[in-house]
């Protein structure tokens, strides 16, 4: 048997729109060797932008777009491996470019891998002058090709990514998110690999400030040592950074400050001299000899002087923002896929489709709808409604009415923990209209619990499309309108109600690790 015969892999690329995207696309369809199945490119921007997406012509990879409404990389790779079908995922993000022969290296790395290995890592090139020393920001970006752990470039098995229920969708910046899958996927008893394939990172233009919101990252480390406890950075290979000297330096002007104000000038003095001098040695740190022009050397001092305060007030805010988040235990190295909301589409899934239903009395429950919702709410699972309702906008409908029939479907099938209703019409751009992802994080949200802890069950692909997209699991129910290619494209299928309830109460993913 051909072990290349169906799809080994599919690739993921979140993306925020970079012209960057493009290039990663076209040399990734240049590219010799087995193709991937799908490339799901991942839409990342606010869930306002109407603009599509500008992609270049691929021949035969045709790339999948979905939105996950600008909720960071996190929750874009999630969105894009749940539409994934293949054993393997690679995320690739959107400014990486794959070195030539980069498919056939990507088999040889997986054919490689052994049944515990859960993922395994690229290698990352960063490309830096010559002729010159590297800038600060070079330097900074010339890290990626040592870290151990990153999604740049980075082949993780589907079954792996069910398991343990994905990326956390809480580290909203591309920082952290890929180290912290990293740990889950380790306390789950699974290994992690590094293969001989590559992909070559160049250093992009930015500000010259860029480096002071970057201390946001002090924030996720913070939750990283919430999670994961103190020793996280030894298990996940993260090199300590410098937030204990930056907290020094910050502490040295603010007893600076506070003496002055108080007329203790020696002791103004002094903290200041300490200051000025930790300043002064982290900004020669990170110059360039020979390199800096007096403008750049300007523009690095300022930066200098900014990033010790900056990064003492990010740390102290993800410490505050940690107290409320409770440390990982050992239930959660082995997630269950039971989610705690399950959301359903109304017509077609709950009840019979009658377009623009304004009567309570046409209301009729398809056969076991009944019985699936009870049986979630006997194990403790909040069921809810999310529905799309252009009648409204059409004006054939008015909200009265359709909270008429909500109501007697209520009545019909018990009761539900949250209603949400959308009322305009396709072309209106509302980020709340399925497949937007707007409902389903607003019912998660009412009820507080976390997306990717809720799952939808619909009857179309705006359904699976706005739960993907929103981070939580999509089941399909086909019926008699639902397209061939929705059912093609959705990552799990029940064949009715009571199949979809089976599957969602289930405690282990149904592809193996192994797969």
């Amino acid at each position: 048997m051909n072990p290349h015969r169906e799809p080994r892999y599919d690739v993921v690329v979140p993306t925020v729109g970079r012209p960057c995207l493009g290039r990663l696309l076209a040399s990734l369809a240049r590219e010799e060797g087995p193709a991937p199945g799908r490339v799901v490119v991942v839409d990342d921007r606010s869930a306002g932008s109407q603009h599509p997406l500008e992609l270049p012509a691929l021949g035969a990879i045709e790339p999948v777009v979905v939105r996950s409404g600008g909720r960071g990389p996190a929750a874009a790779r999630n969105a894009g491996w749940r539409r994934c079908a293949a054993p393997w995922v690679v995320f690739l993000d959107d400014d990486v470019v794959p070195v030539p022969g980069w498919r056939r290296a990507l088999m040889a790395d997986l054919d490689a891998a052994g049944r515990r290995v859960a993922a395994v890592q690229g290698r990352v090139r960063v490309p830096l002058p010559v002729d010159r020393p590297p800038s600060d920001r070079e330097r900074d970006v010339a890290g990626l090709a040592d870290a151990a752990w990153i999604t740049a470039d980075m082949a993780v098995r589907r079954g792996a990514l069910q398991l343990v229920g994905g990326f956390d969708e809480r580290f909203r910046r591309a920082y952290r998110e890929d180290t912290e899958l990293a740990l889950r996927l380790v306390d789950a008893g699974l290994r992690l690999g590094v293969g001989r394939r590559g992909v070559e990172h160049p250093v992009r233009d930015a500000p010259w400030w860029v480096s002071v919101p970057a201390q946001r990252g002090n924030a996720d480390d913070a939750l990283m040592a919430r999670l994961h406890g103190a020793d996280w950075r030894e298990r996940g290979l993260a090199p300590r950074g410098m937030l204990r000297d930056h907290v020094r330096t910050t502490a040295a002007a603010a007893v600076a400050g506070t003496a002055v104000l108080a007329g203790r000038r020696w002791l103004g003095a002094t903290a200041g001299a300490l200051w000025a001098g930790r300043s002064l040695r982290f900004w020669w740190r990170r110059r360039s000899p020979g390199r800096d022009t007096p403008r750049e050397a300007l523009q690095l001092l300022a930066t200098s002087v900014a990033i010790p305060p900056a990064a003492t007030w990010w740390a102290a805010v993800g410490r505050v923002r940690a107290w409320r988040v409770a440390p990982r235990g050992p239930a959660d190295r082995w997630s269950p896929r039971a989610p705690k909301l399950v959301l359903f589409d109304r017509d077609g899934t709950l009840v019979r489709d009658v377009p623009y239903n304004g009567d309570p009395g046409a209301v009729e429950p398809v056969p076991g709808a009944r019985e699936a919702l009870d049986r979630l709410r006997r194990h403790g699972v909040a069921v809810g409604v999310v529905t799309n309702q252009s009648g409204v906008a059409r004006g054939l409908l008015r909200l009265e009415e359709v909270a008429a029939v909500n109501a007697r479907v209520e009545e019909l099938l018990g009761p539900f923990a949250t209603v949400q209703v959308c009322a305009h019409g396709p072309g209106d751009g509302c980020p709340y209209r399925k497949p937007a992802p707007g409902m389903v994080l607003a019912a998660a949200a009412e009820l507080g619990v976390a997306p990717e802890r809720c799952a939808v069950v619909g009857d179309i692909g705006s359904d699976v499309e706005a739960a993907l997209a929103a981070g939580a699991r999509a089941v399909l129910v086909p019926d008699e309108v639902t397209r061939p290619e929705e059912v093609a494209a959705a990552p799990e299928v029940a064949v009715d109600l009571d199949a979809a309830v089976d599957a969602l109460l289930a405690d282990r993913p149904t592809v193996g690790v192994g797969s």
